[in-house]
């Protein structure tokens, strides 16, 4: 899969699977984005075995059985959702229909696993609320730029053991590549996609609740412009948020499609976690003018200073314990109200959104 763009960009991991084959089968469909590509390989690399897939259009299920020669093309969504051996779905749909996709999963005694955002309105969010309390199904949320970056990964495990004492700020850097001819229309469609704080905002608000341990948030400010791209009036390629924890941890994130063509991969992502005794940065995507790598985490302490290149070194756990999770009915990967707080935060951030023109 090519790094050069964010549709495509699918992380591969070092098997490591927690099941043996058959024993947890899962499906594909909807395949509006390309993470689904990196959401089934994040699975199968756990162990689980990819049966169906489903899109209405035959030329993305036919990109994506070159991917995955072994899956099988259903004829339909119910021909997957009737099958009792599906266990879990996995989808990519446009952000608008993923939340009554995975109410539809849920009723079907299927779990779902969605790629971000979860949601594009609070009504959505709400549906698929009752349906887990209904249903007893989860509805798992792909918020990739923390669970399929190593770098990021290894700074959880570096915050639970102390490495930098209690985290006070998190500050996110999100940009993204635009590729605006590569794009499908509904990327610019506001009611479509929801609007930059909520759609990438998502994954910073994620793992702003994550690394400072918040069960809670209040948004205290935010913002979004078309500052470049006024071909595309409903496009939003600016954002940012100020958010104030439950614990009292702060937070400050900026996403924007504003990625130079200079630049060797799709976006400088980083992350600097500050706690009370060091700090953490992350360079997960590129070490601009140094390593076109990423996965570089750079950790200042009372120790001293130590850089370490993470890339195939630690692997991504979430998918085993998502896959574990879903056969134990326990909560190991991510707690359902952890998923749904970030959803809910990236909708008030967006709702809340002071225009600049």
């Amino acid at each position: 899969m090519s790094r050069a763009n964010g549709m495509n960009y699918a992380p591969e991991g070092k098997p490591r699977p927690v099941v043996s084959e058959g024993e947890f089968t899962f499906a594909a469909m909807s395949l509006d984005h390309g993470h689904i590509y990196g959401m089934c390989n994040g699975l199968q690399e756990a162990g689980a075995s990819l049966k169906w897939v489903y899109d209405s259009d035959p030329d993305k299920v036919r990109r994506f059985i070159e991917a995955y020669p072994n899956v099988r093309a259903a004829a339909s969504e119910q021909q997957i959702l009737q099958d009792p051996e599906v266990a879990l779905v996995a989808a990519a749909a446009v952000p608008n229909l993923r939340g009554p996709l995975g109410v539809k999963a849920m009723e079907h005694g299927k779990d779902y696993f969605t790629d971000k955002t979860p949601f594009t309105a609070k009504e959505q969010l709400e549906q698929a609320k009752r349906a887990v309390d209904l249903t007893g199904r989860k509805y798992a949320v792909y918020y990739s730029e923390r669970l399929h970056v190593e770098s990021a990964v290894f700074a959880g495990q570096l915050v639970k053991d102390g490495a930098i004492g209690r985290v006070v700020q998190v500050l996110g850097l999100g940009p993204h590549r635009l590729n605006a001819s590569s794009r499908p229309d509904w990327f610019f469609r506001k009611e479509q996609y929801g609007g930059i704080l909520c759609d990438i905002g998502s994954h910073q608000i994620e793992q702003f609740l994550y690394y400072a341990g918040c069960k809670d948030a209040e948004v205290l400010h935010s913002k979004v412009a078309n500052y470049d791209n006024k071909s595309y009036a409903e496009l939003e390629d600016y954002g940012d948020a100020t958010l104030v924890g439950d614990n009292g941890a702060t937070n400050y994130f900026r996403v924007d499609w504003l990625t130079p063509n200079g630049l060797s991969t799709w976006g400088d992502g980083r992350t600097v976690i500050m706690g009370t005794n060091g700090y953490i940065e992350l360079r997960k995507y590129v070490d601009i003018a140094r390593d076109d790598k990423g996965d570089q985490l750079y950790l200042v302490n009372g120790e001293g200073e130590f850089h370490m290149d993470l890339s195939g070194k630690v692997g991504f756990p979430f998918f085993g314990e998502l896959i574990l999770d879903c056969m134990n009915r326990t909560e190991h990967a991510m707690t359902q109200a952890h998923a749904f707080k970030a959803a809910e935060l990236c909708l008030q951030a967006q709702a809340k959104a002071i225009r600049i023109e």
